[in-house]
């Protein structure tokens, strides 16, 4: 077993809810909320990000830039038709998203929403500590290690998971207070 490749796992489990965190839509513009916005352009779905270019214009509007001025209108029409709550207006040079204040039960749906997307990061982890685990045990059984050093590995694997619970944990800080601002 090697403690660097379960690291591995283990960050990329903290990469994931940033990156679910990021997806959820507080009061404050981030072209990350559009990632999953796709726009019907050239006889497919495409991401948004390859029609357009998306910048802040400041903490309550986006402005998206696109790339073939034909398609603002469908642009714009897929941005209200995604189901997170923007407003969107357009123009001859783009189009600007702006980003409504928050409601109390908004605030308390996406609190409740970024705690489940904490719990299925943590079974992640708990899974690969559990598989982490069964392999040392294995190792053990076919005599590749010996106990103390298994139970070292362990020691070394229970940190680990120690420290990817606090990373989580404050990725999850961070969100609330973004979503109470």
């Amino acid at each position: 077993m090697n403690i660097s490749d379960f690291q591995k796992k283990l960050d990329a489990v903290v990469e994931w809810l940033k990156k679910e965190y990021q997806s959820i839509r507080t009061g404050m513009a981030t072209p990350a909320v559009l990632d999953g916005v796709k726009v019907s352009a050239y006889g497919s779905l495409m991401p948004l990000s390859q029609v357009a270019s998306i910048s802040a214009e400041g903490p309550k509007s986006l402005f998206i830039n696109v790339y073939d001025k034909s398609q603002i209108k469908t642009v714009e029409k897929a941005i209200i038709d995604s189901g997170l709550g923007l407003s969107a207006n357009s123009n001859d040079t783009g189009v600007r998203v702006s980003f409504p204040d928050l409601t109390v039960e908004r605030k308390q749906m996406l609190m409740k929403l970024a705690k489940e997307k904490l719990e299925k990061a943590r079974v992640s982890v708990r899974q690969e500590r559990d598989k982490q685990w069964q392999e040392l045990q294995d190792a053990e059984k076919n005599g590749e290690i010996g106990e103390d050093e298994k139970f070292s590995m362990k020691e070394k694997m229970e940190e680990a998971v120690k420290k990817t619970n606090q990373s989580l944990e404050e990725a999850l800080n961070r969100k609330e207070e973004e979503i109470q601002q």
